[in-house]
């Protein structure tokens, strides 16, 4: 066993330097006029595991590393496509991964309850490299920008992560507040005994943001009160359930001046007062996503952008060149590659139907907005 694995180690250090070799990442030194001497990055170790192979190596100095990704197609020809690289300056990991991610993945509850248990507010993410679920907790990670074309899978995204939330939080500790601009994805979770509201106007989602600005001066309050630094550690007599504002193609509300006042306030301090919010939309744009709502959205996933300005504006490299529907790149503590749950519409009512409660009329959504007045807008504060 010890002679077959030392010869994988020797095989796989001998594909990283015909690798090295093919992409020229190497320094030249000429002896003379009829030899040259090449000096390639220096391999330490080879790390062989069950579901990868990692290699980490040092670039000699004097290499510009912006070679390894420029050619790294040397590394795909050599490993195949399914492998990362890792690194900065001078030191860096390849990691050759045995098993492939799966073009489409259905969403399983009973596979990703236990992934997400030890959060306090889990978004489920999907499969990576490994075959390995990725999940975080959004109250250490807050705030979250989804970012696809059309068919990319970023309605299906939404859709598993908001039911997962809803299957995982009693309504008295998790508060849903819905913003659906284009009026298509978020009607399904209308009568859901979490969701407070589902709008689609400019007018309607100002005043449910006006509301959770209210909510958030209260809280802010309060932590003052209790020299608190967290709404979790208030007297149990205070203790507030979560706020989750997700907005669908919050793009269409960029004029409205008040509305992004609103949002971008949620995003600088509604970590520590327990609201968080999900924004998503089609076509980035660097103008509505300004320097402090984007500094602030701790977690971006790209799905299929339309070209590599769309996918540095989500600051999600290479998502303009994925092929696979429902993969996306997510960076949030470092980046990943990921294949999201595909969760139907028809699975999505039926994961939803005990928490179905009988509400109002969907005219909230369907109505013809009106002018929202500076009186309106006094008394929504007030």
């Amino acid at each position: 066993m010890k002679l077959k694995e030392t010869w994988a180690k020797l095989q796989t250090r001998k594909k990283l330097i015909d690798a090295f070799k093919s992409g020229e990442i190497h320094l030249t030194y000429k002896i003379d006029k009829d030899n040259k001497r090449l000096i390639f990055p220096k391999i330490h170790s080879v790390d062989l595991e069950k579901e990868s192979t990692t290699i980490t190596f040092t670039l000699p100095n004097g290499l510009n590393p912006d070679l390894l990704k420029k050619n790294f197609f040397a590394f795909q020809q050599h490993f195949g496509k399914n492998i990362e690289l890792d690194g900065e300056i001078k030191k860096y990991s390849l990691t050759v991964y045995h098993t492939s991610m799966p073009s489409e993945l259905r969403y399983n509850f009973e596979q990703i309850k236990p992934v997400i248990a030890p959060f306090s507010l889990g978004i489920i993410c999907g499969k990576d490299r490994n075959g390995q679920y990725v999940a975080f907790d959004l109250l250490q990670q807050p705030h979250i920008l989804i970012a696809g074309e059309t068919g990319s899978g970023k309605s299906t995204q939404l859709r598993s992560i908001l039911t997962t939330l809803i299957k995982t939080k009693k309504p008295n500790e998790l508060e849903l507040y819905l913003g659906d601009c284009k009026k298509s994805e978020f009607h399904l979770f209308r009568k859901v005994e979490h969701v407070q509201c589902v709008h689609s106007s400019a007018r309607d989602i100002q005043r449910m943001l006006l509301h959770i600005k209210k909510e958030l001066d209260e809280r802010s309050d309060l932590t003052e009160m209790f020299e608190v630094s967290h709404v979790d550690d208030l007297p149990a007599e205070h203790r507030k359930p979560y706020l989750v504002v997700c907005i669908d193609e919050f793009v269409m509300l960029r004029k409205d001046e008040l509305i992004m006042d609103i949002l971008t306030e949620i995003v600088a301090i509604g970590r520590t007062l327990g609201v968080y919010a999900i924004l998503s939309m089609q076509r980035p744009n660097a103008k509505v996503l300004d320097t402090t709502i984007r500094a602030n959205l701790t977690v971006s996933m790209g799905f299929k952008l339309r070209d590599a300005m769309e996918s540095k504006i989500v600051n999600t490299p290479d998502a303009h060149k994925i092929e696979t529907s429902g993969r996306f790149v997510m960076n949030s503590d470092k980046l990943y590659e990921i294949q999201a749950p595909y969760l139907t519409m028809e699975k999505a009512k039926k994961f939803l139907n005990p928490f179905m409660v009988a509400k109002g009329s969907a005219k909230d959504v369907t109505d013809k907005p009106k002018e929202l007045t500076e009186k309106d807008v006094f008394n929504d504060v007030n």
